[in-house]
């Protein structure tokens, strides 16, 4: 069963944190489903980018990891440029009780920083930044400006009036980037469940 009490504690705790650059949204009212944001490393080609994740709490956790996906399209050796899903061994094998969301989005975060193309999720990106690792950090930068850049001021307007219709924050973030910012296709996706 699924520990609420220590989901809600970690959610405190990593929110209160600001300078850590990682902060987590529920996703509707479910403890279960939760919108992680990791800022992109400075000094790497994410720098600048702000990085959408999805987690899914399963009821084991925190006896079992909690499942994250990149919702943000990322150009990295250990992460699925297709799907966003994340080679990282702390969410699959080397999991422990002790660690927490804030230390599993850490971790994304220095992955970012520390990528390791030999054990790669994504073997082109990997193949790239092994052979031409100058075209792989251009690619890496270009991804972080198209797909990661914070939004702008329109697009903070355009939240602001979706959450004003009753919607959660985190869910018309997603919502909105998934629609490219297009406003009136976000409130459709919204409205249709």
């Amino acid at each position: 069963m699924l520990d609420l009490s220590r989901v809600q504690k970690e959610l405190v705790d990593c929110n209160r944190d600001k300078s850590s650059g990682v902060s987590i949204d529920l996703v509707g009212d479910q403890l279960s489903h939760l919108a992680g944001t990791i800022s992109g490393p400075i000094g790497t080609p994410y720098e600048g980018g702000v990085f959408r994740i999805d987690i899914r709490l399963p009821d084991g956790y925190p006896f079992e990891p909690p499942k994250m996906q990149f919702v943000t399209k990322v150009w990295h050796p250990n992460i699925s440029s297709q799907n966003g899903a994340i080679c990282l061994d702390i969410l699959k094998d080397q999991w422990s009780p002790a660690l927490t969301l804030k230390t599993a989005l850490l971790s994304l975060q220095a992955l970012l920083s520390a990528p390791e193309p030999d054990d790669p999720q994504d073997a082109v990106v990997a193949q790239q930044y092994l052979r031409d690792y100058p075209t792989f950090l251009g690619t890496a930068r270009y991804w972080t400006e198209a797909f990661a850049r914070r939004v702008s001021i329109g697009t903070e307007e355009k939240v602001q009036k979706l959450v004003e219709m009753g919607f959660p924050e985190a869910l018309v973030r997603t919502t909105l980037e998934n629609a490219g910012g297009d406003e009136n296709m976000a409130l459709e996706k919204l409205c249709s469940g």
